[in-house]
């Protein structure tokens, strides 16, 4: 049982990092019907925002303490972050809190990248074929890779999460269980932000005005345009969105997978096969299976499953999409004729 447990939370936090990028692919493809394959650089993009403030917090200065001495005599030197040395017990605790405080950078940082994204490059491939736009967009994710690769090097950069969430909760505890299920607090704090990400998402598109146009436009974009509404500049809006969405995720996930520069694409091919089973264009659809496959991998993962199915944890996500397309093409909330056209 707490096994079972234990690969529940597991599949559930990692399905969280696949709904959330699912959600934003989806609300691009539903509103500007564009399949954006550069979306997994935007989740890596948001990971080396977390990197850079990082790194920004952590610079030092290097002084002379002359009451330490090498092995040589000369005084040893002492390396002290300025955030330290000019904000004191404050400037300590911004470093210990980089990741989460990131968030802050990589908001405005990931909602002018979209910007950029859209008016400079996608908006010119509305109209043209899903191919030409897999293309041009995966075409755009490997520069973007490469930008990132020549600034911040090949290797992963591991980001600590602060000292209070450092450790493990005793969920068996918790939960008033007889065993002991130990978790990372960490991977709880990502779970739950993933949820409150999620959640934030769909009040805005169902709780605002804003929201609602979008989604109106969404069902019928040449009404809504004809009511006199700038149903396009809404949706590049959403957009940018989209983008600060899956920027967040990628901030947030750098203490359970240290960044580097491929990281975007390794999830983005398994959040298009949550996106398809979803079914294209629901944003429900593309949370929903996230955390499913999540949940699934997780259990595939278990070693006595892989002692009875060798290497099941690399093809499970596959193998279910096959299944469930076949018994539902349009995947599991998708609506008919989506990809039809």
């Amino acid at each position: 049982m707490d096994a079972v447990i234990l690969q529940i939370l597991n599949g559930l936090d990692k399905g969280g990092a696949y709904a959330l990028i699912a959600l934003g692919l989806t609300l691009i493809f539903g509103t500007l019907g564009v399949v954006n394959f550069a979306h997994g650089a935007l989740f890596m993009l948001g990971a080396f925002c977390a990197v850079t403030f990082n790194k920004l917090l952590t610079l030092q200065q290097v002084t002379l303490d002359p009451t330490q001495k090498t092995p040589w005599g000369t005084a040893l030197e002492v390396h002290t972050p300025y955030a330290q040395l000019w904000f004191g017990d404050f400037g300590s605790f911004l470093i210990d809190y980089s990741v989460p405080f990131s968030i802050l950078l990589a908001i405005p940082v990931m909602m002018v990248i979209g910007l950029v994204m859209e008016r400079g490059l996608i908006r010119f491939f509305y109209n043209r074929p899903h191919a030409e736009q897999i293309l041009v967009t995966f075409g755009l994710a490997i520069v973007l890779q490469e930008i990132v690769k020549s600034f911040f090097g090949a290797n992963p950069l591991p980001q600590p999460a602060p000292d209070i969430v450092s450790g493990s909760a005793d969920l068996g505890a918790w939960l008033g269980l007889a065993g002991s299920i130990v978790y990372p607090w960490w991977r709880i704090v990502y779970l739950l932000f993933s949820l409150a990400i999620v959640g934030a998402v769909f009040a805005f598109l169902n709780l605002t005005t804003y929201g609602m146009v979008v989604r109106a436009g969404m069902a019928d974009r040449e009404t809504v345009g004809l009511l006199g509404i700038p149903i396009q500049r809404r949706f590049t809006v959403v957009f940018a969105i989209a983008a600060v969405v899956a920027g967040l995720a990628g901030v947030m996930y750098t203490p359970i997978l240290p960044p580097d520069y491929h990281m975007g694409m390794d999830f983005l091919v398994l959040s298009f096969v949550v996106v398809v089973v979803g079914g294209m264009g629901s944003l429900p659809g593309a949370v929903a299976a996230g955390f499913l496959l999540g949940i699934l991998q997780s259990f595939a993962s278990m070693t006595e499953v892989k002692a009875l199915l060798p290497g099941i944890d690399q093809i499970i996500i596959y193998l279910v999409a096959v299944i469930i397309l076949l018994i539902r093409p349009r995947g599991l909330m998708g609506r008919k004729g989506v990809m039809e056209s």
